[in-house]
């Protein structure tokens, strides 16, 4: 339960400390919730990539590489923003 502070009464400190902390367990469960949609992401790609990326074997060609390829392109983008490499070293 959240306690409401008289702005009439309540020193400014106090006023902007609650906001402050308001504005922190916000951004918390802002991470949170975005941490969840990456990770779900994540497992998605893993059950996908464990499947062969849905081809088999005897489908596997230059299409699927230039696919594959794309695929990898774009998760290196991430990995060297995450990571400080590429583009993005530090």
């Amino acid at each position: 339960m959240t306690t409401r502070l008289n702005p009439i009464t309540t020193p400014r400190h106090e006023l902007r400390a609650e906001k402050a902390r308001r504005n922190m367990e916000a951004a918390l469960h802002a991470f949170i919730g975005k941490k969840a949609e990456i990770d779900e992401m994540l497992a998605r790609l893993q059950a996908l990539s464990d499947d062969h990326f849905n081809c088999a074997p005897d489908e596997a060609g230059w299409a699927m590489v230039g696919t594959l390829e794309h695929y990898a392109s774009l998760l290196k983008r991430i990995t060297d923003s995450a990571f400080g490499e590429g583009e993005h070293a530090r």
